[in-house]
This record gives C-alpha cells, structure tokens and sequence, in this order.
C-alpha cells in the first residue's frame, strides 16, 4: 500500500526544487530511460531517514558541480509503486534499494549508489562519489 500523498509531498518538492523530474507511471519511466542518448540519473526517493539526511542534501550538494548528467529524474518507492517497479528493471543487475542512485549512459548503467553506501555516511561523501561518476561519465565521450 502506497504512502499517503501528503506525507511524501515535501520529498517531492525538494527533489523536483533540484530540477528532478518526477516518473509517476511505467509510460513516463519508459519514454526517458527507452532514450538511449546521454546521461540520466535516477533517484530512488525514500521517506527513510537516510533518504532526508544523506542522499537527498548529497544529490542536491553534487548538482551544484560543473559537470553534471543530462537528465535528472525521480520515482518514489513507497508511492509511485509501478514506477519504481518498472525504472528498477532498467539496472535490474543492481538489488533493489531505497533511497539509490543510478547513473545511465547511453542505457547502460555505468554507477550505482545502493542504500548502503547512503546509510551513515556524511552527504558531502556521497556527493563526492557522485560528482566523481559525473566526471567521469558525464563528460565528453573519448
């Protein structure tokens, strides 16, 4: 059973004041990660306390770098439960987990952030481990 709108509502926004877009449905999910061209992060959103603490401030924290992906976007675990469902298949090699972060180039996962390398650490950690993927994936290609 999904959470109660109201309760995720402040998750959403503060996803979507970093410039997230937000993937309701299986048809949303589908037509961004179907497109195989560039960068696109996905955030696996969560009302856990890590989720508020460690991985939203560290997203936010790491958007701020240079060089960030192309494409920004968010489902909700615990709300938008198709969705999350279906963007899960796109890294299905990766267990699933909440809050995570996948990193996609060209429709290939290249960097995965699991829950447990959200879970106590300082956001400016994961953050760096982000902006390092970015760096590295989200540059011109060589």
């Amino acid at each position: 059973m999904p959470y109660p709108p109201a309760l995720v509502a402040p998750m959403r926004q503060e996803m979507t004041d970093m410039g997230a877009s937000e993937l309701i449905s299986p048809a949303e999910v589908d037509a961004v990660l179907a497109d195989h061209r560039g960068t696109t992060l996905v955030f696996v959103n969560s009302v856990c306390g890590c989720a508020a603490g460690n991985a939203r401030p560290a997203l936010a924290e790491a958007l701020k770098h240079d060089t960030k992906p192309d494409r920004i976007v968010t489902v909700f675990a615990g709300q938008d439960l198709d969705a999350t469902a279906r963007a899960r298949q796109y890294f299905a090699d990766y267990q699933p987990s909440s809050p995570s972060v996948a990193l996609l180039r060209d429709g290939e996962v290249v960097h995965f952030v699991h829950r447990h390398e959200i879970e106590g650490r300082h956001p400016q950690a994961i953050a760096e481990n982000l902006t390092t993927a970015f760096d590295k994936f989200c540059g011109a290609v060589a």
